[in-house]
């Protein structure tokens, strides 16, 4: 009973320390509140979208097939078709279109593509929710594209894209192979590129080998390494914003170093009065390691919440344009919520451990002193 009475203490008087300089533990909170919440930000957005890429690109080409000339992309010939089923494993070769189109009256580049199955007319087209939000056009509307010839082609919105597959869909255009071809000025006989399904997913690498032998002016590109690819862009984009960060994150270490280098005259003379009526060094240190715990695991879990709502809630809103990249007709997705325990945990090892043994370090050094020295400081 004694036991649990003397922890009661502990806890009442931590409380009450706390409210005494509430002015001061606010600040503090407030400080720590915000290096969590553009650290914890950053995190939740960079392994979210990669999450997001990953479950996209899952339903992707196992494998692409592009014709490279003198480095850059070059049409691809339907016959080449034939010499790649030639090769073991593969079981289907199909060629693409898709293209780009920039419109110089929004300054915003479209992406062109043609499906396997267009239900439209030559003249129709299906378009994304971002570009008639941007265009403040509707179905219905008439879209004037400038043809390879410098002729203008008139198509009509036949249908809008979901808004729920925005993140793909946002710049997208899907027209017929025939308006598509009259609007590039493409012959018969070309594509944009192939591609394939195969047979066995682990012979992907082989089955690429094999296509620039016999195909050397190709460029085999597997489905793996377009996702390596997006992690590599995500993670510099999640690194960057990380080293523009750092200032915060500084300024915080040199704020817990502050801690850490000793207390006030206040907190002196408290634990000197605490050592007087009895208390051990023990529970001096227990009161201090409360107190700091209070503070920083409150300032932790609130920083995380604020983040989890800016990021999933209001689509990172601050940070949007340096985590998506410059556009201008920018995707409006809400992303799946995907928190990583591990960065969590590496995150409160970073932020909450350093500042709780900052405040125990000069309590226990306060507290091994004689009272009486430690009062008349």
């Amino acid at each position: 009973m004694m036991w649990i009475e003397k922890q009661r203490n502990i806890i009442d008087f931590t409380l009450s320390s706390l409210l005494r300089r509430k002015r001061k533990n606010a600040a503090l909170a407030v400080v720590y509140t915000l290096v969590v919440f553009a650290l914890a930000s950053v995190m939740f957005f960079t392994h979210a979208i990669r999450k997001e890429a990953a479950v996209v690109l899952k339903d992707a080409p196992e494998l692409i097939v592009q014709r490279q000339i003198a480095g850059r992309q070059e049409l691809i010939p339907l016959s080449y078709i034939e010499k790649i089923k030639s090769i073991g494993g593969v079981i289907s070769v199909r060629g693409r279109l898709w293209g780009y189109y920039y419109d110089p009256m929004f300054g915003a580049n479209y992406t062109v593509m043609v499906p396997e199955e267009f239900p439209h007319e030559a003249n129709e087209v299906i378009v994304g929710s971002g570009l008639t939000r941007s265009s403040l056009a509707s179905e219905g509307s008439i879209i004037p594209l400038r043809s390879s010839k410098g002729e203008l082609v008139s198509f009509v919105i036949k249908e809008i894209l979901p808004s729920d597959s925005e993140i793909v869909s946002s710049d997208l255009i899907l027209m017929s192979e025939d308006g598509f071809r009259r609007l590039y000025e493409i012959p018969p006989g070309r594509v944009t590129d192939l591609v394939l399904k195969v047979r066995n997913q682990k012979e992907l690498s082989t089955i690429a080998t094999k296509i620039t032998k016999l195909l050397p002016d190709t460029r085999p590109i597997i489905r793996d390494e377009i996702l390596r690819t997006y992690d590599a862009v995500f993670n510099w984009r999640g690194g960057l914003m990380m080293l523009i960060l750092f200032g915060a994150v500084l300024a915080f270490i040199i704020f817990a170093w502050d801690k850490a280098s000793g207390l006030s005259a206040e907190e002196k003379r408290e634990i000197g009065i605490l050592k007087a009526i009895g208390w051990e060094t023990s529970d001096v240190i227990l009161m201090k390691f409360w107190e700091g715990t209070a503070l920083s695991l409150t300032s932790f879990l609130l920083g995380l919440l604020l983040a989890y709502g800016h990021v999933f809630l209001f689509s990172s809103a601050l940070f949007e344009p340096a985590l998506k990249g410059w556009a201008v007709l920018y995707p409006s997705f809400r992303l799946v919520p995907y928190v990583d325990p591990f960065q969590i945990s590496t995150l409160f090892f970073l932020t909450v451990i350093p500042y709780t043994v900052a405040t125990i370090i000069p309590s226990w050094r306060a507290a091994t002193v004689d009272p009486d020295s430690v009062m008349r400081t």
